[in-house]
């Protein structure tokens, strides 16, 4: 006898659906909003159980299953689903968005459009001093509002000199490509960015980190928060539940979190210095990866021995 397969509709996100086109506001002037997108959390299942076979269904819910693979870094069945955004974004934040080599990306072009009038503005209390920790590349701490009121002012004026610049030369008929060579990295740009729920993930597990630097920290955040945990909810559960707030150990963290457990201070104290995280004389000197693990002590609420 003949098989045929079922007409299928497209699975769709209703919750999505209510926001698709609708910006939400970042920063001074930026926005991030949904184009389309394709699948859902069914789609995840859908895929998984197509791939595993009937074995999976032992996982008898959805939302099981989902959060099986995210523990076991299943990603392929995350990468049924993708989703278009429209971004303004600062230029100097989309630089480091655009390291992301995994996403389709089409970026508005000052080539052969005029630049956008926009561009990020720093209010006084806004100012951040750079870090003196072992994250050198990193903000700490905010400066004196007095300085900040100063910045900012200086700030305005280089953003309008900046722009007066540029219009001027294209009124003189000077080529757009060279013409745009003195505008700032605060000038907003536009682009659409499509990409695939696995490496979206990847990507916000990075940039909503608290290491991460502020402006693109809140894009991240507005996606993951606004957006996902509408579209997918049983993956984005998962994924802050085993990767975002999860802490990973080392094979020698490990090691130095169970001496702490069996009560043993001294074991775990020589075992740090066997691995190099401490000197034999027990001088605590620069080394990131005991910062790193003493970060991951204080997250689970476990004393650092050498403190």
């Amino acid at each position: 006898m003949e098989q045929t397969a079922e007409k299928l509709d497209r699975l769709r996100s209703e919750e999505l659906d209510k926001i698709l086109g609708v910006p939400f506001k970042v920063l001074d002037d930026g926005f991030v909003r949904v184009i389309d997108y394709m699948g859902t959390d069914e789609s995840i299942v859908q895929a998984a159980r197509v791939s595993y076979g009937k074995g999976t269904k032992k996982v008898h819910e959805d939302r099981g299953l989902i959060r099986y693979l995210m523990r076991h870094h299943h990603t392929t069945p995350f990468e049924m689903c993708e989703i278009k955004f429209h971004l303004r974004v600062p230029m100097d934040c989309w630089r480091q968005w655009i390291r992301h080599r995994t996403a389709n990306v089409n970026e508005y072009s000052t080539r052969y459009s005029i630049a956008i009038d926009a561009a990020q503005k720093t209010a006084p209390d806004e100012w951040r001093l750079q870090s003196q920790g072992y994250n050198r590349q990193a903000s700490e701490g905010l400066a004196d509002e007095s300085l900040g009121a100063e910045l900012t002012k200086k700030e305005h004026e280089l953003q309008e000199l900046s722009r007066s610049v540029y219009l001027e030369r294209l009124e003189k008929g000077i080529a757009r490509e060279q013409a745009r060579k003195e505008l700032p990295l605060s000038t907003y740009t536009e682009a659409y960015w499509k990409i695939d729920l696995n490496n979206l993930l990847h990507f916000l597990e990075l940039r909503m980190d608290v290491k991460a630097q502020h402006e693109i920290r809140m894009y991240a955040n507005t996606i993951g928060y606004e957006i996902i945990a509408k579209w997918c909810p049983a993956a984005w559960e998962a994924f802050l539940d085993y990767q975002f707030n999860s802490v990973h150990l080392s094979v020698i963290e490990a090691g130095i979190v169970r001496e702490i457990a069996a009560g043993s201070k001294s074991n775990a104290i020589a075992l740090a210095k066997k691995h190099g995280l401490i000197a034999e004389s027990g001088e605590l000197k620069k080394n990131i990866e005991r910062f790193e693990l003493e970060e991951k002590l204080k997250k689970m609420g476990i004393p650092v021995p050498w403190e």
